[in-house]
C-alpha cells in the first residue's frame, strides 16, 4: 500500500513556524483536495514530502519511506510543483527523454505521456514559446512519467482553458480509480468539488480537518430546505409547534433552516400542503472552507466601507 504518511511534520523558518506539527495520511484509491489560505503551509508540506527541503522535526514517507531513498523516485512518485521549472532551450521530447534516462524508464513512455496530455503534436518545439497551460501539461506528463503509485500535483488547472481543467479533472479521478494515491493542492473550490473525495485543509502550519468531503461540508453547515408551495399560511401553521419557521426567498421559494427535505415532506403530507418542489440545500465547499478558515487567514483583505465623510 503506497501512502503518503505525515506524522509530527514540524519545519521553522527562524521564529516563523510554516508547518507546526503536522500529521495526516493520504491513501490509494480516492483524490485527496489540499486545501488552505495563502501562507498555510501547503507548498512547504509538499516539499518536505519530496525531499526538496529539510523538516526541523518530525517525518514525511511515501510508501513508508522517505523520498531520498527511493532508488528511482519517478517510479513511485510523480510530482508537479512548478510548471516553469523546464528549461527554455529544451524541447518536451528531450527534457522528458533525460528524466527517463536518469530513472530506467522505457524510452516508449516519453511518447506515451506526450499524447495523454496532448502535447504529442508540438513534441519538438522549444519550451520557451509554449503557454502557462502548455507548460502545466508538459509538467504533468513529466509527473506521470514513470506510471508512478502516487501522484502530487499543485494547483495542476493553473492556465489550461476549459477542455483542459475538465481533462486535468478526468485524469485525476481515474488515476484514483486504479488505486493510485493523489493529492492535489488547489485554491478553486468549485473545482476542487468536482474531482476531490478526501480534503486535508491546513490553516497557519496547522491541520483544521482531514475528512471525507461529503462530511467536511455537513460539518460546517446546518440542514436547510427550499420548497415551494401554494399554502404558505398552512405551512406556516404546521411548522410552529416544531419551533420550525420558512423564510420567502425573492424567488418565490421558502426556506426552512434546521430541517429536511424528508422530515417536511413527511410533515406536508400529514397536513395536507400541497408541495411544488422540495429538496435539501447544502453548503458548497467554499462557504464551508472559509467559515473553517476565516480565523486563519493571515492576508485576508478588509471589506471597503461605503461610509464617505462630508
Amino acid at each position: 500500500m503506497t501512502s503518503i504518511d505525515v506524522h509530527q511534520l514540524t519545519k521553522a523558518y527562524g521564529a516563523t513556524l510554516a508547518v507546526d506539527r503536522l500529521s495526516f495520511r493520504v491513501r490509494p484509491g480516492r483524490v485527496t483536495g489540499f486545501l488552505g489560505p495563502n501562507g498555510a503551509g501547503k507548498s512547504t508540506t509538499m516539499r518536505l514530502v519530496l525531499g526538496l527541503d529539510r523538516p526541523t522535526g518530525g517525518t514525511a514517507t511515501i510508501g513508508g519511506r522517505p523520498y531520498a531513498e527511493l532508488a528511482r523516485p519517478l517510479r513511485t512518485v510523480g510530482a508537479l510543483l512548478d510548471a516553469q521549472a523546464a528549461h527554455g532551450s529544451r524541447t518536451p521530447r528531450s527534457h522528458l527523454s533525460v528524466l527517463a534516462a536518469s530513472n530506467g524508464i522505457a524510452a516508449s513512455r516519453v511518447r506515451a505521456v506526450l499524447d495523454e496530455t496532448g502535447l504529442g503534436d508540438v513534441a519538438a518545439r522549444r519550451i520557451r514559446t509554449f503557454s502557462l497551460g502548455m507548460r502545466q501539461r508538459l509538467g504533468i506528463a513529466a509527473a506521470l512519467l514513470g506510471d508512478p503509485g502516487v501522484v502530487m500535483l499543485d494547483e495542476p488547472s493553473n492556465g489550461l482553458d476549459p477542455e483542459g481543467i475538465i481533462w486535468i479533472r478526468e485524469l485525476m479521478k481515474r488515476l484514483a480509480r486504479e488505486g493510485r494515491t493523489v493529492l492535489v493542492s488547489s485554491h478553486l473550490m468549485n473545482e476542487t468539488a468536482s474531482f476531490a473525495d478526501h480534503l486535508v485543509v491546513l490553516g497557519r502550519g496547522r491541520l483544521l480537518a482531514d475528512l471525507p468531503m461529503g462530511e467536511f461540508i455537513d460539518s460546517r453547515s446546518r440542514p436547510r430546505v427550499r420548497l415551494r408551495t401554494t399554502e404558505s399560511a398552512k405551512l406556516q401553521s404546521a411548522l410552529a409547534p416544531r419551533g420550525l419557521n420558512a423564510v420567502r426567498a425573492e424567488d418565490g421559494r421558502w426556506a426552512i433552516d434546521g430541517a429536511t427535505a424528508e422530515e417536511i415532506g413527511a410533515l406536508a403530507a400529514q397536513a395536507g400542503i400541497p408541495l411544488l418542489e422540495l429538496g435539501d440545500e447544502r453548503a458548497t465547499l467554499e462557504q464551508a472552507y472559509l467559515d473553517l478558515t476565516a480565523d486563519d487567514t493571515p492576508f485576508a483583505a478588509s471589506t471597503p466601507s461605503t461610509h464617505q465623510e462630508a
